[in-house]
């Protein structure tokens, strides 16, 4: 399931996630400079751009205002201890990812390579993160129709988690909410084992 095999299950790090607490002060500084707001996934985000350059919807448009898009869209993303995990989503465009600092861990359900409910779908994990030479991946990209989630690792005495997990997304084409949606839990016994949704269903979003 992963190419860092010393990785540990997939159990929740922190036992008490989304708790809606005050951040620390270091953390609230971030939130504050960036003007960072609650993201329905989980975490923090804030839009910085929104490319004004308008293209045709390559998806199937849903009503007859929904036919172009942004070209992209980027928005930083930050997960605090307090706010620990992403809930599994999934897009339809691809997103391009780029660390900026502190440690997670992704988990992607490849469910576009088992359309029609045939056999059970791919699961990939990795950290991110700056140590390169272990594996951890500071650029990743998760293409249209696979369903992701995230969550802060510890820091190991070095830090990070007390800062939180900072990244930048970058969304082709531009992120429409239309375009999006959440992992459900039969949705997730479809695509997985029994055993995986044991391990991964504290991932799912809670309605």
């Amino acid at each position: 399931m992963s190419n860092q095999p010393n990785l540990k299950p997939l159990y929740p790090p922190h036992p008490s996630q989304q708790e809606p607490e005050e951040e620390s002060p270091q953390i609230q500084k971030t939130v504050d400079a960036l003007s960072l707001l609650p993201h329905p996934e989980g975490g923090y985000y804030v839009e910085t751009d929104r490319d004004p350059l308008r293209i045709p919807n390559p998806f199937a448009p849903t009503s007859d205002t929904d036919k172009d898009r942004s070209a992209s869209t980027t928005i930083f993303y930050l997960l605090t201890p307090n706010r620990s995990f992403g809930a599994f989503h999934r897009n339809k465009g691809r997103t391009v990812h780029v660390w900026q600092r502190g440690r997670g861990r992704y988990v992607i359900i490849h469910a576009d390579e088992v359309e029609g409910g045939k056999g059970k779908a791919r699961v990939e994990t990795f950290v991110v993160g700056p140590d390169v030479a272990a594996g951890e991946r500071m650029q990743w990209v998760v293409e249209g129709g696979k369903y992701k989630a995230s969550f802060l690792l510890e820091d190991g005495g070095s830090g990070e988690s007390k800062e939180g997990l900072l990244i930048s997304e970058v969304v082709v084409p531009g992120f429409e909410f239309a375009d999006h949606d959440f992992l459900r839990r039969e949705k997730m016994e479809e695509l997985l084992t029994e055993e995986q949704v044991r391990e991964m269903d504290w991932m799912l979003r809670v309605e």
